[in-house]
């Protein structure tokens, strides 16, 4: 057995589902770039697609489940997070996906089986074979359990949201917004590193990193919040 097979075999345990179809499994798992190498191969864009609407139903049904008092706009913005890119990149790593991934070798070197979108993608791509194997019911309880940790955890809507929260604080301290500034790109293309200043007027500034310039600027507000709980 290849280290590909071994790494499917282990994922169906981990699922707990060993698949009637594998073909279907392993469409999950194959990345688009595969359309442009010597063997082209179904790849999993239209299963990311529907795995996609799957995980949006799976989990706003289970956080109204757990709140049942909770206003519609507070589930919107726990749904956001938890369906969040790298929501399901955290969950393709629990899973273990990058092993199982079908990639050309020119991806894998430029390390395809660790990159956020590629493994939150493929996780996607996973729930809706899922769902298309064994039912909705099935798909559910397994992202159920996936999410259970982020699930259960008490929402900040800071950590939601901060550049929002940013600004309100700039706002209730008659403070001028927020300014963001990228400071510097490290890394490879494929795996880029931003550097980003948030500034309020004069006395306040903070800066933060990420993968993407959203995610460093959210970096930089979430920096900017410690700093001002921390103001006397």
């Amino acid at each position: 057995m290849n280290r590909r097979a071994a790494a499917l075999e282990a994922l169906q345990v981990r699922l707990g589902r060993r698949f009637a179809d594998p073909d279907l499994l392993d469409r999950a798992l194959t990345h688009s770039s595969v359309k442009g190498s010597a063997a082209p191969r179904a790849d999993n864009e239209r299963l990311e697609f529907l795995g996609d609407r799957v995980l949006g139903l799976a989990i706003a049904d289970a956080l109204r489940r757990r709140d049942p008092e909770a206003e519609a706009g507070v589930l919107s913005k726990r749904l956001h997070v938890l369906v969040s890119r790298e929501a399901c990149a955290e969950m393709a790593r629990k899973l273990d996906l990058g092993p199982a991934l079908r990639l050309p070798g020119g991806e894998t070197r430029r390390g395809g089986r660790t990159h956020e979108t590629i493994l939150a993608d493929a996780c996607e791509a996973v729930l809706a074979a899922l769902f298309l194997e064994a039912g909705y019911d099935v798909a559910a309880k397994v992202i159920e359990t996936l999410w259970r940790e982020r699930l259960d955890a008490p929402m900040d809507l800071a950590q939601v949201n901060p550049k929002s929260a940013v600004q309100e604080w700039a706002a209730a301290a008659r403070l001028p917004l927020p300014i963001y500034r990228e400071l510097a790109r490290s890394g490879p293309d494929h795996q880029p590193v931003f550097r980003v200043e948030v500034r309020v007027g004069e006395a306040w500034s903070a800066e933060g990193e990420g993968g993407s310039l959203q995610l460093a600027q959210k970096a930089a507000a979430l920096a900017l919040l410690a700093r001002a709980g921390e103001a006397p």
